[in-house]
């Protein structure tokens, strides 16, 4: 137990319908560690090192030159802070094992760079021994002469795998080059000295720019200063053009980039390359053929033989390799798999890891698949629902195979039976512990602006076979500048299936979830809407009077002037007095935010002293305020300096003005120039030195693909955790979206350790709307309401939100009105506890909401239910409800080794079974551990 009970008491539902549990927190135990700590227990093999940080944790680094970075960088701030960790090294036929009790680390002594071959790492996953490679995929990929290679199969730097255009060769392919620096990188092996001819399959339409023009990329060999490709226009983004340039190479090795350089306009998508003889024509890609599975071992199920419409598919999150296995929706269709190794004749068992999510238009259901070995009668695979297509399951099926190699099938019995999407297969013997794949649990973005129903996300910290690197080569030193020279730098991650361990450690590295002010536990009030003084200030009177908590209180955009978008004064028009109106706002114990754009017009009062400011560096570059609209460059420390002063420019004298600035960094095109920063985390970290933490979007830049892009960016996810509430952004409003943010947050939290995960409660405009009860405004239909409201009250932060759509429970019909009334006031009752389990988060790295696999780690249910359900804290099941009308039934899991009380009705679960809830708007499924 994380938390220890003051009291217990439970009450009947009549009485208040609800069961609370107060808690307080164990005191933290001291770590015992001490200034360069890491360095002093370094281990040494020629240009590389390594530091044991912990049991489940080694820092990797490779120097050709030897000059390892000992200062901390911007994301690895704690190496000095883990407890002395005992190991043992050896040497054996030239390999380096280092021995921590719970990894094995191997290194080929004088080979060089850390690659897929000479650095393996094995650890025990529950009871399976697990061997990893985790510099695989970090160095550039070969790529032969005179062949297409797909430039998503390349190393990317900037650029992220897409699939939204028609006509892409391969899984996809290498989208945006809208930053300089971003970049695809491959090897090549040239056969004898000349001129050569790189060829580029891309396309290029209108860009974010709203221009179609010829674009450019320069093409760099072994780094050199590079020659520029020119990409003219193609009819649209579904056109591929071919685009050559000439390229001098000498006999031998060479590492080639196709980069975004400095002068160049990027901004377009490369789908494959190739290098060939000047004039040849360009390639056609390689089929790709079947691949032989193993006994014993996981193989890829999309690289069997595919038939009748089966195909590899890389749409929905959470697979393991570049994709999985789709198209299985027919008596026809078919995955052929070649089974080698078979030790003798006689029965195994067949591994299936699926997802199978709601179909269409119809219901979650159990499907049935075929699995034929040989010649024998097919044998069935029940494929229990899966909480959505995102999330994974396994099980296991008897086969009897021979000796040697065997083809085993895997069908469909009916056109309905499959419908299920495969990831990972496996034939091993009878009784063997399931094997978990390379698969990422949970991921992030840096937005969801415009999702509905589901997004891709980029994997982060937790794997489901339990290892990990974390890739810190790009990252700055902490103080900003430059590492003194390149380098590998990554942290080898070993936690198997003790998940909390891998976020404990994540945590002391790269610094602690930031821990907010218990206020913004509470209940947030924050409507897009054009609203003035007396406006809010009747707005609060009536929550009051109609008994609604309310904590915090939003100014969106509209308050600003001259313009709404980014003015840097208060409009007097609609907040004549601010000072007046922030000492009212404490007065009534309400603590107040203002919706921020970063960037400035030309003709706003206080753009001359900004400019000054800046030293005459802020850009023309128009926004969503027109055209006379300036940006900033936040790693410029004179526009950065502008920038800040401007907030204390809004704060009325006498005052101290907002609790916080809402961020929202949005179609502005300001950025940061600072190298080996991640933009978001850098300006975010000015923020929480300014008012003690920030509320933006986090993760990456908006220039690595557009505010609500997935794209990750080369320095990572890991700083922002310590300074930010992240703002998930502008979501649909719709059943779907409700549904997607149930696993979003957990998943998110597990994956960045970042625990202050805040969603527009309600969804941020279309979707579901009726008309409001304002002018210009709508309303949700009023089931969906209330129960929005309700997964608001479960979630790091409750924050009714919307674009011109209510969301204050008056304004809904009695039932929803009162639904909406108790769950806000629950969520006050729940602070307490709330406060507690940040603080847990900040003090272990475990989330306040918690995948079901992090405590059931043993469980498949674990993970087939992440997207349904999640703990609350250690002492809560919640299973929203994401399905329409006055009455839903849910199913829900609970876990074994308990009992599970729903808090509405007093009624108890056993755990270790599944059960369908019924409930009201009045309810909705949350049980309490006993």
């Amino acid at each position: 137990m994380l938390y220890r009970s003051s009291r217990r008491r439970a009450t009947s539902a009549a009485a208040t319908g609800i069961l609370i549990t107060g808690l307080i927190l164990a005191p933290s135990a001291p770590a015992q560690a001490g200034h360069n700590q890491a360095k002093d227990q370094a281990v040494r093999s020629g240009d590389a090192r390594f530091e044991v940080l912990s049991p489940t944790l080694i820092r990797t680094e490779y120097q050709k030159d030897g000059r390892f970075t000992d200062a901390a960088t911007f994301n690895a701030i704690g190496r000095d802070d883990f407890p002395r960790t005992r190991f043992t090294k050896r040497i054996d036929h030239g390999w380096l094992t280092i021995d921590t009790g719970a990894m094995t680390l191997r290194y080929q002594v004088g080979s060089g760079a850390f690659t897929a071959d000479n650095l393996t790492v094995q650890l025990k996953t529950g009871k399976q021994t697990v061997q990893g490679s985790p510099w695989a995929g970090k160095s550039a990929p070969d790529c032969t002469f005179g062949a297409l290679c797909e430039a998503e199969s390349l190393q990317l730097s900037g650029p992220g795998v897409a699939t939204d255009h028609r006509g892409y060769t391969g899984r996809g392919f290498a989208a945006g080059f809208t930053s300089s620096g971003d970049s695809v990188k491959f090897a090549l092996d040239a056969p004898e000295n000349g001129t050569k001819q790189l060829t580029v399959r891309y396309a290029n339409s209108a860009g974010g720019d709203g221009q179609t023009v010829a674009r450019t990329l320069t093409v760099q060999v072994d780094g050199d200063g590079g020659r520029t490709l020119t990409l003219p226009p193609t009819a649209n983004w579904d056109t591929w053009g071919l685009a050559s340039v000439p390229v001098d190479l000498t006999a031998g090795r060479h590492e080639i980039s196709v980069v975004r350089g400095p002068n160049d306009s990027g901004n377009v998508n490369i789908d494959s390359l190739a290098m060939v003889n000047p004039g040849d024509p360009f390639p056609a890609p390689a089929a790709p053929q079947p691949q032989p599975l193993r006994f014993g071992t996981l193989g890829e199920a999309e690289t069997g033989a595919l038939t009748g419409g089966a195909r590899p598919a890389n749409d929905h999150n959470g697979a393991s390799g570049t994709g999985f296995l789709a198209g299985l929706e027919s008596t026809t269709s078919a995955d052929a798999l070649t089974v080698t190794d078979v030790p003798s004749t006689g029965d195994y068992q067949m591994q299936i890891r699926y997802a199978n999510g709601q179909a269409g238009s119809q219901p979650s259901q159990t499907r049935t698949m075929s699995v034929t070995a040989g010649t024998a009668a097919p044998v069935t695979a029940t494929l229990p629902p899966t909480s959505g297509w995102d999330y994974w399951n396994t099980v296991s099926v008897p086969v009897h195979l021979n000796r040697g190699t065997n083809t085993v099938t895997l069908g469909c019995p009916t056109d309905a039976s499959c419908n299920i999407n495969v990831d990972t297969v496996a034939v091993t013997r009878a009784g063997s512990p399931l094997l978990a794949p390379h698969a990422p649990l949970g991921g992030y973005r840096r937005g969801l602006d415009g999702v509905t129903g589901s997004a891709p996300t980029s994997p982060g910290l937790l794997y489901q076979d339990g290892w990990y690197l974390l890739d810190d080569s790009a990252s700055a030193l902490s103080t900003t500048k430059p590492r003194p020279a390149a380098e590998q730098d990554g942290y080898v991650f070993a936690y198997g299936q003790d998940f909390t361990r891998g976020l404990k450690d994540l945590s002391t590295l790269t610094g602690p979830t930031k821990l907010l002010p218990r206020w913004a536990y509470g209940v947030w009030y924050s409507e897009y809407y054009d609203r003035t003084a007396t406006d809010f200030q009747n707005i609060v009177a009536r929550a009051r009077a109609e008994g609604v908590p309310m904590d915090v209180l939003v100014l969106d955009t509209d308050v600003k002037a001259p313009d709404r978008w980014n003015g840097w004064s208060i409009d007097p028009t609609r907040i004549p007095d601010p000072k007046a109106f922030f000492d009212w706002a404490r007065k009534q114990d309400l603590h107040t935010g203002i919706n921020i754009h970063p960037s400035i017009l030309g003709s706003d009062p206080k753009f001359a002293q900004a400019q000054a400011t800046a030293k005459g560096k802020l850009q023309r570059v128009g926004c969503n305020g027109g055209a006379d609209c300036y940006a900033f460059d936040f790693g410029d420390p004179d526009q950065l300096k502008a920038y800040m002063q401007l907030h204390d420019g809004m704060v009325p004298k006498g005052s101290k003005g907002p609790d916080l600035w809402w961020m929202d960094w949005c179609c502005d095109n300001s950025k940061s120039s600072l190298a080996g920063v991640t933009p978001d985390a850098w300006i975010n970290q000015q923020y929480a030195d300014k008012t003690g933490f920030a509320f933006s979007r986090a993760y990456g830049s908006l220039q690595a693909g557009g505010y609500g892009s997935p794209t990750p960016v080369p320095t990572g996810p890991w700083a922002d955790k310590r300074t930010t509430l992240h703002f998930t952004g502008d979501t649909t409003s719709d059943w779907q979206t409700l549904q997607m943010e149930v696993g979003y947050t957990p998943g998110e939290s597990a994956a960045t350790g970042l625990a202050a995960v805040s969603h527009d409660i309600g969804g941020h405009t279309g979707g579901l709307q009726q008309p409001g009860s304002e002018p210009d405004s709508t309303k949700l239909p009023d089931d969906l309401y209330a129960r929005w409201v309700q997964f608001g009250t479960f979630q790091p932060i409750d924050r009714l939100h919307s674009n011109h759509s209510d969301r204050l429970p008056w304004q809904y019909g009695p039932v929803a009105n009162a639904s909406a009334k108790k769950f806000l006031n629950l969520r006050e009752k729940l602070l307490p506890y709330t406060y507690a389990a940040a603080q847990e988060a900040t003090r272990t790295g475990t989330p306040i909401v918690r995948s079901m696999y992090l405590a059931y780690p043993h469980e498949q249910a674990a993970y087939a239910t992440a997207g349904s359900e999640y703990l609350y804290g250690p002492d809560y099941l919640v299973a929203p409800v994401t399905t329409p009308g006055d009455t839903a039934t849910t199913s829900v899991w609970f876990p074994p080794g308990n009992s599970w009380t729903d808090i509405f009705t007093g009624k108890t679960y056993r755990g270790g079974t599944t059960q369908n809830i019924t409930t009201t708007l009045d309810t909705m499924p949350v049980f309490k551990k006993h």
